[in-house]
């Protein structure tokens, strides 16, 4: 079991291989919505079968096998991806309770299927490393999409992957991102890789922006910012301060001197902050701090202040514990910031966050070799 305040998931293994997954307060483990949005099912079947899940207490995925809407391999296709789904979702998790119990197995599942979780874990990792670089072609979530009328392809054929072709047929000039992750039978992530590709081939291309929703639903664009650049930093600094501690120990001089660095202004509100203040690192103190900077420059100021704060952090565990811990916290600073730059891409885009991050990263780096060649 895993679980933040507002998630939970449950993982069970069986001889090493995942064979159930469930989540909780999430859609995404919704078995009936994966089928309808692949055609599978009319919404009246489903609802027949919801119902009578609901009275007898068996799985949906039993139910509809013993309705013969389905037979059991079709179901179990759609539990893996069902649960591929739940699981590779904990990637992006940056913070949560775990849980082992040992020799029970889930209640109520007939239907059992078998994953390997060595491929489970290889693939979310890969997927990691991949999201970054497609977050930086998708487009905001409020442009519309649409197919590119006159495709430059260097050849009279176009080869594209089951995937592709299944978020092409989607896209007819009226969805966004959001709507086509929406409507897609195929989870968010593969959907947004297909449509990753598609634009980079040329095949598809942005129709101009969705009409605004109603003020009242639009919230404020910089308090929005503030909370996708808390939640950035915050990762990042605190994988950072829990890697050197883990490396040197909480009692040595040196860590008390990383911790220095964060005796000052709004930085005390991060996770690295000295132990002996009488603060904590939340957002709501990290924003009333944050509105007493001057308007005209208060997003300037924020930003160039955690941008030179990365790479200070990511210059000490180089100077002090040498490039193998270093390498150590740029891989964890890449990981950690994945969920926070999927949040609302078009402001991510327009304020640059992902620039700002990428130039922490360069500033150490330079310094790095400088500091190399020199030796």
């Amino acid at each position: 079991q895993v679980a933040t305040s507002a998630r939970q998931k449950e993982v069970a293994f069986r001889d090493g291989n995942i064979i159930h997954a469930s989540a909780i307060n999430s859609t995404e483990d919704l078995l009936g919505n994966l089928l309808l949005k692949r055609g599978k099912i009319s919404k009246a079947d489903l609802d027949k079968a919801i119902a009578l899940h609901k009275q007898t207490g068996r799985q949906l995925g039993t139910t509809l096998v013993d309705m013969n809407l389905f037979d059991r391999e079709e179901v179990v296709e759609c539990l893996k991806m069902q649960i591929e789904e739940i699981v590779y979702n904990l990637f992006s998790w940056q913070e949560g309770e775990f849980k082992f119990v040992e020799g029970v197995l889930p209640k109520k599942v007939p239907i059992m299927v078998e994953l390997s979780t060595t491929n489970i874990i290889m693939e979310g990792t890969r997927r990691i490393d991949e999201w970054v670089e497609i977050q930086k072609v998708l487009p905001p979530d409020d442009i519309i999409l649409k197919l590119n009328p006159s495709p430059r392809a260097k050849r009279d054929e176009i080869t594209m992957t089951l995937e592709e072709y299944r978020v092409l047929s989607l896209i007819n000039g009226e969805r966004t991102m959001p709507d086509l992750i929406e409507a897609s039978p195929i989870g968010e992530f593969v959907t947004c890789r297909a449509v990753y590709k598609l634009i980079v081939s040329g095949l598809v291309q942005a129709a101009g922006k969705a009409e605004r929703k109603n003020e009242e639903e639009i919230q404020n664009d910089e308090e929005i910012v503030l909370s996708i650049l808390f939640a950035l930093y915050n990762n990042c600094f605190y994988r950072i301060k829990s890697l050197v501690e883990t490396i040197v120990g909480d009692e040595n001089p040196m860590f008390h001197k990383y911790l220095s660095g964060f005796r000052n202004g709004f930085l005390v509100y991060f996770p690295g902050f000295d132990p002996n203040a009488d603060i904590s690192p939340t957002f709501d103190r990290f924003y009333n701090e944050i509105i007493k900077i001057p308007p005209a420059v208060r997003m300037h100021t924020v930003m160039s202040a955690l941008e030179n704060m990365l790479s200070n952090q990511l210059e000490y565990v180089f100077y002090f514990l040498g490039i193998g811990p270093y390498r150590q916290a740029i891989n964890l600073v890449k990981k950690e910031v994945s969920e926070p730059l999927a949040l609302k891409r078009e402001l991510v885009k327009r304020y640059q966050i992902d620039e700002n991050l990428i130039n922490s990263v360069k500033k150490a780096e330079r310094v790095v070799k400088l500091v190399k060649g020199a030796s």
